[in-house]
């Protein structure tokens, strides 16, 4: 037994003090007291906690003492430390070993004596928990000669912070331990001890034996005290409640357990006293009040109890339950220290109120702080109730933003480690394109489901309910196409760029320390991680799509193809064509159009375009009906695949065919009219010699201008208001875009407008249905001209070969024709001049209807809310010719006229 009491911590505690100061055992007894306290406190250097300036400052010092090798030595050894995750505290570690280092000799390293080192008095700040007093001319070792008090401490942080003066006010600095100076009097007693003071066993205190019997001032309150005796155990139930019992049993309260005279009241949900006790007011109404930390309590440890072990509450539920848990720790160390007091105080049997002693008021000053925390707890609790991943983070978020700065300290400590799982899955994501988010906690979502050619698409989205509020809708929109570019890559691209590569990673949240550092500058470190990631990622798939794959050449390709902007390989394909699309459109076979598309790629321009281009343009014929020609099935088509298929999707591609097919119907009209143009000019000076037919013929060059005028006027409109600006549009933006998905939405914008445009939308329904009645017109107007020029040609061929044989029999001496000959010529040609008033009321009835189908389209042109179709009827009608027709039309031309003055 000796030999363990010589190992006791007081009894090495005590050797050293003796041995620094250079006295006995029985001088040193106030600096051992003194040295208790400082050991059981959390006593820090006054110094910046920076593991930078430590080092320096040893290699400063090692320098000094012209050790240069060993400073390169330590520089390095320093460096690996920092690599590894071995400790935790290096700064600590780094000024113990300079502290050490410093040489006693030396006099600015040394305190005067040894005596004022110890009689220091701690910082305000060194301490967490409350620490025991006692005054100095009583303090002993032995538990048997120890009055015990308890007074105010001060905290540095956590829930066990008390506030910054004593009960009493500060503590002075106690001069009686000061060297060279005798112990005070009773009365000017200073507070000491710390817990460790007291959990020292009473058979290891050699100071019981080396402090004579009259240097121990009797227990008991000072001589100026008035205070009454009362007991310390529990009282009698039938008489009044002492305090004593009161603060056991709130003690007991504060950590969520029932006391003899408080406990839970079920239906009310609180704690209550229970209503036999007598008990005054004051004593009753100031339990209640420090009982609501047990409710508190309660409150918080519900819900981490039953979420802790719940694996569905995710990695950032479990960080919230651990920062409440940690909280939770500092209440309890709190609770500890105030239970080891009052069993001190049970333990020595103080039967009097001292100064320091535990009584509910200084447990209502104590538990001041504690309390606040604890609510600032249970609020967030409350707030936070069926929330999770990113929206849990929120919750704590919003909670944080108040004016008292200890809460919005206590709620981004707390908020720090619940977005540390958060910033984890985003730097995982944006850096390696990597999503492990069993629980569906983070942002953004993955659809497994989905196959690769729809993985721009579909594949990734937004949770927006579990975007955190700390993070803007534009970051999270940038975060989402980060990874989403990065998987693009490898999955579509089959780019094996290592992500390091296209953008450098920086470093991540490792800690809960780094999460916070991060969110205390959201608008600066943060967002220049996520725009660095995201520029450097869409610029190198951008890149990836131009060069590899030819996105900005197969875009050119629609426009020239598929919207006809390659003329002269589009006017030599239906030159070549015309044969086969005038058939019925079941006689037409795919690989005899194909053969002349490939001719006419050879004949024009377009043999000069990209071989990779050129083998994806492809004739498709679309469904047959009944009547169709070849011109109503015929289409171009343009093969997709692989990474540009993102762009020019199935939806696209439908919208590229429905755009071709109208334009290519509008430039069969110019085909047509041209033909019907040609006609015109071939047959004019033929038909001279019939003069019958001179009004028939007017009637059609009157009827055939109106049509050319009006399909001019209408493929300007498609081609350089449409179709042009739409296109430049388009080209501007693409050339400006910064990722994917601006040229994807650009795309869209273009297709989108230029379908209104053509009224091909549904708006236009009816736009369209007149258009195209103006169409067949046209149509039916080139085969009524064709039946007239086709009659006309072979009476004038009767009527030449009639005159050419009767010049021949005139030649021979004969008569020229018989009676019965030239009866039957004049009967043939009053039959055809009989027929004429039948052509040209078919003209005339053809007219008719083309002109009313016109005015009924110029009047819908009128009415549309777009300003180019408005501005479209007065080119098509620009001398009224219409107008003067339709009453409607000069209603509509009145009212729009009326309402411009008032929209300017």
């Amino acid at each position: 037994m000796a030999t363990l009491d010589q190992k006791s911590p007081n009894v090495l505690l005590q050797s050293l003090c003796c041995r620094i100061t250079g006295k006995s055992e029985a001088e040193v007894a106030h600096q051992f007291q003194y040295a208790v306290r400082v050991i059981g406190s959390n006593y820090a250097p006054t110094i910046e906690r920076d593991e930078f300036l430590v080092s320096e400052k040893i290699k400063k010092e090692l320098l000094k003492q012209r050790r240069e090798a060993d400073a390169a030595l330590f520089s390095e050894l320093h460096r690996k430390l920092q690599t590894q995750a071995v400790l935790k505290h290096r700064w600590s570690v780094l000024y113990l070993l300079l502290s050490l280092s410093e040489d006693p000799r030396k006099p600015s390293s040394r305190v005067g004596n040894y005596g004022a080192l110890f009689a220091q008095a701690l910082p305000r700040d060194a301490h967490s928990t409350p620490f025991y007093c006692t005054r100095p001319q009583s303090l002993a070792l032995g538990y048997g000669e120890r009055s015990g008090g308890l007074s105010a401490s001060v905290g540095t942080s956590g829930i066990s912070s008390l506030g910054v003066y004593t009960l009493n006010g500060p503590t002075p600095t106690p001069q009686s331990l000061l060297a060279g100076q005798p112990p005070q009097s009773a009365g000017g007693g200073q507070p000491l001890g710390s817990r460790l003071a007291w959990a020292l066993p009473v058979s290891s205190s050699p100071s019981s034996a080396l402090a004579p019997p009259s240097a121990r001032l009797p227990l008991g309150p000072p001589a100026l005290s008035t205070r009454v005796v009362r007991p310390r155990r529990d009282g009698d139930t039938g008489g009044e409640v002492s305090e004593a019992a009161l603060v056991r049993d709130i003690l007991y309260v504060f950590q969520g357990i029932d006391g003899k005279f408080i406990k839970m009241s079920a239906q009310e949900n609180c704690y209550k006293i229970d209503s036999k006790v007598v008990l005054c007011k004051s004593l009753r109404d100031t339990s209640s009040r420090l009982a609501e930390l047990g409710w508190l309590h309660n409150k918080v440890r519900k819900y981490t109890d039953a979420r802790s072990l719940d694996r569905a509450f995710g990695l950032v539920g479990q960080s919230f339950c651990a920062s409440l848990h940690q909280e939770l720790k500092e209440y309890y160390r709190l609770l500890s220290v105030l239970h080891s007091q009052l069993q001190v105080e049970d333990d020595h049997g103080v039967t009097v109120c001292t100064e320091s002693s535990l009584t509910l008021r200084r447990l209502l000053v104590w538990m001041y702080d504690p309390k606040v925390r604890l609510k600032t707890l249970a609020a967030l609790v409350d707030f936070c109730q069926g929330r999770k991943g990113g929206e849990l983070a929120s919750a704590v978020h919003a909670y944080g933003k108040t004016g008292d700065p200890q809460m919005r300290a206590l709620v981004q400590h707390i908020l720090s480690l619940v977005s540390h799982p958060i910033l984890n899955f985003l730097y995982r994501w944006i850096y390696d394109g990597e999503l492990e988010d069993t629980y569906h906690e983070f942002f953004v979502a993955s659809d497994p489901n989905v196959k690769t050619d729809r993985l721009w698409h579909d594949k990734y989205s937004l949770r927006k309910s579990m975007i955190p509020s700390f993070i803007t809708m534009d970051q999270a929109r940038k975060v989402l196409l980060i990874g989403k570019s990065i998987n693009f890559l490898h999955q579509v691209c089959h780019d094996r760029t290592p992500p390091g590569k296209i953008t450098s990673a920086s470093k991540s949240a490792d800690t809960p320390k780094d999460a916070a550092e991060l969110l205390s500058d959201l608008e600066g470190a943060f967002q220049e991680k996520i725009d660095a990631a995201y520029f450097d990622t869409s610029k190198y798939l951008l890149d990836v799509l131009n060069c590899n794959y030819l996105l900005l050449e197969h875009l050119q390709a629609m426009r020239r193809y598929l919207l006809l902007g390659q003329g002269d390989f589009i006017r030599h394909l239906m030159d070549l064509l015309k044969p086969e699309l005038v058939r019925p459109a079941t006689t037409l076979y795919q690989h005899n159009l194909t053969g002349i598309l490939e001719t006419a790629v050879r004949a024009t321009n377009a043999q000069f375009d990209n071989a990779e281009i050129l083998k994806r343009l492809d004739v498709r014929l679309l469904e047959v009906s009944p009547g169709d020609t070849g011109w109503d099935v015929f289409s171009l088509d343009y093969h997709v695949d692989g990474p540009i298929a993102t762009v020019f999707t199935r939806e696209c591609m439908g919208h590229y065919l429905r755009v071709f097919n109208f334009l290519w119907r509008a430039k069969r009209m110019e085909y047509t009219l041209t033909d019907i143009w040609k006609g015109q000019m071939c047959n004019a000076k033929l038909l001279k010699t019939m003069p019958e037919l001179s009004g028939v013929l007017h009637q059609c060059h009157i009827l055939a201008s109106e049509m050319v005028h009006f399909i001019h006027q209408m493929q300007y409109y498609i081609t350089f208001e449409v179709l042009e600006c739409s296109w430049d549009e388009l080209w501007n933006k693409v050339q400006q875009a910064q990722d994917l998905d601006h040229i994807i939405a650009a795309h869209d914008v273009f297709l989108d407008t230029i379908i209104s445009r053509c009224l091909l939308d549904n708006n236009s329904r009816s736009l369209l249905n007149q258009l195209r009645a103006i169409f067949d017109q046209i149509i039916e107007f080139q085969s009524a001209q064709d039946s007239l020029y086709r009659s006309a040609l072979e009476e004038l061929t009767l009527r030449l070969q009639y005159e050419e044989k009767k010049q021949q029999r005139e030649e021979e001496g004969q008569w020229g024709v018989t009676a019965e000959q030239e009866a039957e010529e004049k009967k043939r040609i009053q039959e055809f001049q009989e027929t004429i008033p039948k052509m040209r009321s078919q003209l005339r009835i053809l007219t008719h209807f083309y002109q009313s189908i016109v005015q009924q389209f110029l009047v819908l042109l009128m009415t549309s809310p777009d300003e180019s179709l408005r501005f479209l009827s007065f080119r098509l009608d620009f001398n009224e010719h219409y107008r003067a027709r339709e009453p409607r039309l000069r209603a509509s031309l009145g009212a729009t006229r009326g309402r411009r003055p008032s929209n300017i």
